[in-house]
Order: structure tokens, then C-alpha cells, then sequence
């Protein structure tokens, strides 16, 4: 029994651009709490984390030994409830202060 080949996909289509994702793009509103660091205006998603990586980085907020944990001063520390996260948990942790 033979089997069917694929056909050989065109190289000389063009890649197909990525759209962004319409749910990163909607404005939401931040808390009283992350307010106080990126501001009370409505902002994407997006911009609400490059708000807080400037405020990390202008504060020197980064551990010097592992890059990657984040050491909260008083205002992160009412968005974070905890000293210390991981930049991975960081985004977890915001989103239950937008709406």
C-alpha cells in the first residue's frame, strides 16, 4: 500500500505577519494599589508591565545575584503580597489588580 506525499510547500510565500491579540490590547483599568506605580489611566495590558519593568529598573528593584526575582519596596509590595517574586509570577500577580 503506497502512501500519499505532501506536497512541497511553496517557499516563496511570504510569512504571514502576527497580529497582536485583541485581549493584550484593551485598556484596563489598574487598582488604587498598582495606580500608585504606573498611574490610574486606563492602559493595555502591555504597557501596564513595561510601566512596572521602568519602575523596577529606575528603583533598582532587581536582585543583584539572581536577575530574574524582583524585591518589592512598599508600593510593589501591596501589588505583589510579598517581599520577593519571580518576574514570572509578576504578570500573574498584576492581573488581579486590573479590571
Amino acid at each position: 500500500m503506497a502512501t500519499a506525499k505532501k506536497p512541497a510547500a511553496d517557499k516563496t510565500a511570504a510569512p504571514k505577519k502576527r497580529e497582536p491579540n485583541a485581549a493584550f490590547m484593551k485598556p484596563l483599568t489598574p487598582s488604587a494599589e498598582l495606580g500608585a506605580v504606573v498611574g490610574s489611566k486606563p492602559l493595555p495590558r502591555t504597557e501596564v508591565i513595561k510601566k512596572l519593568w521602568e519602575y523596577i529598573k529606575a528603583n533598582k528593584l532587581q536582585d543583584e545575584k539572581n536577575k530574574r526575582n524582583i524585591n518589592a519596596d512598599d508600593k510593589l509590595a501591596k501589588v505583589f503580597g510579598k517581599k520577593q517574586v519571580t518576574m514570572f509570577e509578576m504578570a500573574g500577580l498584576i492581573g488581579k489588580h486590573l479590571s
